[in-house]
């Protein structure tokens, strides 16, 4: 921890709050690489326009406290791993730009854990229960959550019985999620995934089993809908960074103007005071 991640508790807090949740490309890895001498996953701290920190911007941090957002929004979340540029700052920098004063102050809840499968997120789990706990201390102070962005399943590609079942075990995941924060019509916005985990399974993918999952959890349940990665990657040269498996600094702008705009288009009417 240095004082340059350090950021003083906020004064007020929000009334329109967000939860970030799911593996490493929700976490953020854009700007982040090895480096070649120590060998060692580095982030190159640039920090573009669109996630710039913004004064109706808050973020919880792990100690459940509000505080002025800034990148990189999971440091203290996703802790085993280097953090970057993820889609959450773009996202609320883009939601106030298209939803002005309707979007009031934003709070974004970071939750992603790098790596994580859906079995570690399910009803039962320690993460599961830190997850609503997180959700209920984001509201503690008189905001409401207004929306839920999952990005994951790419480890789950990685697994065939995992892949089999995701859709399954996706939609009880939601269901209980929502039951257990008493917000039965609560907003989530997923992500179509871009790749498997090749570190997992450098040869076989399921991605396929898990898109259709993705695809069927959109029609099954209420007040869920899609974004679409590839779209926000476009090329893979141009849209990963080196290792080909996370978004880079481009497609994650990208992507959490799209969570925006999806929000907008979709929930705002409803769910934005």
């Amino acid at each position: 921890m240095t004082d340059s991640i350090l950021s003083p508790k906020a004064t007020t807090s929000p009334n329109n709050i967000f939860i970030l949740a799911g593996q490493s490309n929700m976490a953020g890895r854009g700007g982040v690489s090895q480096d070649p001498t120590t060998e060692k996953m580095v982030w190159d701290g640039y920090i573009p326009l669109e996630c710039q920190s913004n004064d109706s911007i808050f973020r919880l941090n792990a100690d459940m406290v509000w505080e002025k957002a800034h990148e990189p929004l999971h440091w203290d979340i996703d802790v085993v791993k280097t953090n970057g540029i993820g889609p959450g700052m773009p996202f609320a920098n883009e939601l106030l730009a298209i939803g002005g004063k309707r979007a009031g102050a934003i709070g974004l809840v970071p939750c992603a854990i790098g790596g994580s499968h859906l079995k570690e997120w399910v009803k039962g789990t320690d993460r599961y229960d830190n997850l609503v706990e997180r959700i209920r201390a984001s509201e503690k102070d008189g905001g409401k959550v207004k929306g839920f962005l999952w990005y994951q399943g790419e480890s789950d590609a990685a697994v065939e019985e995992e892949a089999m079942c995701y859709e399954r075990e996706l939609t009880k995941f939601f269901i209980d999620l929502r039951a257990d924060t008493n917000h039965p019509d609560l907003p989530i916005i997923m992500v179509k995934i871009v790749t498997h985990d090749f570190f997992l399974s450098p040869n076989i993918s399921f991605k396929e089993e898990v898109l259709k999952a993705l695809e069927a959890v959109t029609h099954n349940l209420p007040n869920v809908t899609m974004v679409d990665g590839p779209m926000a990657v476009g090329n893979f040269d141009d849209g990963l960074n080196e290792d080909k498996g996370h978004l880079n600094v481009k497609s994650e702008v990208k992507l959490g103007k799209m969570f925006a705009h999806s929000f907008y288009s979709n929930f705002a009417h409803n769910f934005l005071f």
